[in-house]
């Protein structure tokens, strides 16, 4: 029953009422009625008029013969029902509603007009389509979809995140927007992390779970929107890491995320229009003020849903606690750009900033990697394919840090010895050449790796192009030589002589090799 039956039956009864209880007497009624007409009274419509000594007696005749109930205003026999001259027209647009369900009040009134020469009001169509069951939702057509509440049984079970504009603020000595981060346990409504910041991105939503992470540790799940930045390979490794499950809302669907949107429209307008009434303020005072708030009036008022305090309902009964190191998820979120060492200064740029690098990589095509959210003291440089070259250190340039490159001292003699047995065993090959020249199947019989692929090999390792075209006639004939004396040489005693040859040249290499050969003979 409406309030303002009541409020009518209310009236009626205080006017009434002395009659009702014998204050008045039955041969006094006429006497008092008058009296109560010629008071201006003020009716539960809100008008202020006078109430006729007829009026008074019709409600007083319906108090002694219906009672209290008798004194609720009645509404009209005909109320719901279409007006004869307007019957036709609703069963019409009934029909062609049932036809097509997909009509708009504006064609089917279209059609009407064409019709019966008028139209019917928007609400009034409605509502007697849905008397008649003629709406879309009742026929079957409606894409509304049947929604469940967001909710879990613990806290830390499932967080819920998103980004909002924000007030404005002197940042650098410049007016600024601000954007809010936001993340908040969906079982207790706590807010486990919000922050205004001055972008919207990657960083931004990394700095904010990575402070949501160290103070609480990692819930079990993660719900954000369809953006872009929530579909970053970082965030889904990091969750992967952790043994998150990242959930995104469906495209186009902003009912999914109102557990988030009400906590920003609250802090809207509880804090953000006091911020917007005052002087500008900085970011790290917007900051100050949203804790503050956070601690002191949300998290301590009663939610409307979970009828506690979220403070209480977070921090009671058995919460979901899952501690996170974040030395294993930090290098998910780091930097990685390509640079090119600069030739003349030897460093790398990054930001406005220079870093000095080895000397040694002027000119070379680096992967400068870095901690968005360190202090920018050093960077890590990789070559292209993944090999680690070292770290890259700020620097100024206008003063500089390198000292400059070693002259390489001369190498130094090589042993006498080996000289002179080097020089025996080319006059050797010289004497062989004039006599019958260079016996190259028996060197094949001799060893099962053949003379051109060792040859091919060293060439190879020597970074000579066009493999064993690459040598000289003299360092093919020494190879040649070489290979005809010794019946064990394989590819892997040439690849161990090259690492432990001081320099790569082919006599310190043949020696080595020859070491080697020698060791294995003993």
């Amino acid at each position: 029953m409406g309030r303002s039956k009541e409020d009518w039956a209310v009236f009626w009864c205080s006017l009434l009422s002395p009659l009702r209880l014998g204050q008045v007497p039955e041969r006094r009624r006429e006497r008092y009625f008058h009296q109560l007409s010629q008071e201006e009274r003020l009716l539960p419509d809100g008008q202020r008029k006078r109430v006729s000594v007829r009026t008074l007696r019709r409600w007083w005749r319906r108090l002694k013969e219906e009672g209290v109930p008798g004194l609720y205003r009645r509404h009209r026999n005909d109320r719901g029902k279409p007006r004869k001259n307007r019957a036709a027209m609703l069963a019409r647009a009934v029909e062609l509603k049932r036809r097509q369900p997909r009509r708009s009040h504006k064609l089917i009134n279209r059609i009407l007009k064409r019709e019966f020469g008028s139209k019917l009001p928007r609400s009034t169509l409605y509502r007697h389509l849905r008397q008649q069951g003629a709406t879309r939702r009742k026929l079957g057509v409606s894409k509304e979809k049947v929604r469940c509440r967001w909710t879990r049984e613990q806290p830390g079970a499932l967080w819920v995140g998103d980004f909002a504009h924000g007030p404005t603020v002197m940042h650098h000595g410049q007016a600024v927007k601000t954007h809010l981060s936001a993340w908040i346990d969906c079982h207790s409504r706590y807010v486990v992390e919000a922050r205004y910041y001055i972008r919207e991105n990657l960083d931004i939503l990394v700095d904010s779970l990575l402070r949501a992470w160290g103070k609480h540790g990692a819930s079990r799940e993660l719900y954000v929107d369809n953006a872009k930045v929530y579909h970053a390979k970082a965030l889904r490794l990091a969750c992967m890491q952790l043994a998150i499950q990242l959930l995104h809302r469906p495209p186009r669907d902003p009912p999914a995320g109102g557990l988030i949107e009400r906590f920003i429209q609250t802090c809207q307008i509880q804090l953000e229009a006091e911020v917007s009434a005052g002087e500008v303020l900085t970011l790290d005072d917007l900051n100050r003020l949203l804790a503050a708030w956070l601690e002191v009036d949300y998290h301590q008022e009663i939610h409307s849903e979970t009828e506690q305090t979220p403070y209480q309902r977070y921090h009671q009964g058995s919460r979901l606690l899952r501690q996170v190191d974040l030395g294993a998820v930090l290098g998910f979120f780091q930097q990685r750009v390509p640079r090119t060492v600069n030739k003349d200064f030897s460093d790398v740029r990054l930001d406005g900033l220079f870093f000095a690098v080895d000397p040694t990589l002027r000119g070379d095509r680096v992967i400068v990697q870095y901690d968005p959210f360190s202090p920018p003291n050093e960077v890590q440089l990789y070559t292209p394919a993944g090999t680690y070259l070292g770290l890259g250190r700020l620097y100024q340039r206008e003063k500089g840090s390198h000292p400059q490159p070693p002259t390489t001292p001369p190498a130094g003699p090589i042993t006498p010895d080996y000289l002179d047995a080097l020089r025996a065993e080319y006059a050797a090959v010289q004497e062989q050449r004039r006599s019958r020249g260079i016996d190259y199947h028996s060197a094949r019989q001799r060893n099962v790796w053949s003379v051109t692929s060792f040859a091919r090999v060293f060439a190879r390792l020597l970074g000579r192009q066009g493999g064993v075209s690459g040598l000289t006639a003299t360092e093919m004939d020494l190879l040649a030589a070489f290979h005809a004396r010794h019946d064990r040489l394989t590819e892997s005693l040439l690849r161990q002589a090259f690492q432990q040859a001081p320099t790569a040249t082919l006599p310190e290499i043949l020696f080595q090799l020859q070491s080697l050969l020698s060791e294995r003979n003993d």
